[in-house]
């Protein structure tokens, strides 16, 4: 009987995490489903909604644009660029995907642009993800030690000399934060020129003294290498 249904669905309910949802300035707002358990990727982390609403600015036109996110765990900043009429690759890791394909699908009325998920490793090949595209998105992507130098690889083997890289990032004071976050810049200041977006060029409401965005370019290579 009816009886026999309610558990099952409870489970369901438990297993489908949460949704957050994230207002956009034009139109209904996007429904963003998080997992409750498991990794890194699971929830919209304050520094996705803040890139998030920074893409809602227009300071970066979008549309028709070629834009792939890394790290892109629910896809929030990915889907937001979609709406705004890019071309979207959302990436991240295998365990990721069918998270996003969730949020894609639930999103997928208010996209202007386009948007899929595909698999990308850090530190592996990038082929299929060639020719570069117009913008990268990176929220929140340094947090381990281990993954600066794929990520930086991952970053150099993707950009092209016109690419724009968006990397919005909460400062973070705790243990190691402070030093991998060092390094990283230091890292990636060999390959790229970093440019700090001044606050009062974010969202008026989505923004955070501890929440940084920069604008990161290949340095121009001149004369023989």
């Amino acid at each position: 009987g009816a009886g026999e249904e309610e558990p099952r669905r409870l489970r369901a309910g438990a297993m489908a995490g949460f949704v957050r949802e994230l207002e956009r300035r034009d139109g209904p707002a996007l429904r963003l489903e998080q997992r409750a358990a498991g990794g890194v990727g699971c929830v919209v982390w304050d520094a996705a909604l803040v890139l998030a609403k920074f893409l809602e600015t227009g300071a970066c036109p979008l549309a028709r644009r070629h834009v792939l996110e890394l790290g892109a765990g629910t896809g929030a900043v990915g889907i937001m660029a979609a709406t705004l009429g890019a071309n979207v690759t959302v990436t991240d890791l295998e365990e990721l995907q069918e998270l996003l394909m969730v949020n894609i699908e639930n999103n997928k009325h208010l996209v202007t642009g386009s948007v899929r998920a595909k698999v990308l490793k850090w530190g592996e090949d990038v082929t299929e993800f060639q020719p570069p595209p117009d913008y990268i998105l990176m929220a929140d992507c340094i947090y381990y030690e281990e993954s600066l130098e794929p990520l930086l690889k991952t970053l150099k083997d993707l950009t092209g000399p016109d690419t724009c890289v968006l990397c919005c990032y909460e400062q973070r004071t705790m243990g190691k934060n402070p030093e991998i976050e060092r390094k990283y810049f230091e890292l990636l200041q060999r390959d790229f020129e970093l440019e700090k977006i001044p606050l009062d060029r974010h969202d008026e409401e989505y923004r955070s003294e501890d929440i940084h965005i920069l604008n990161i370019h290949r340095k121009q290579t001149v004369g023989p290498q």
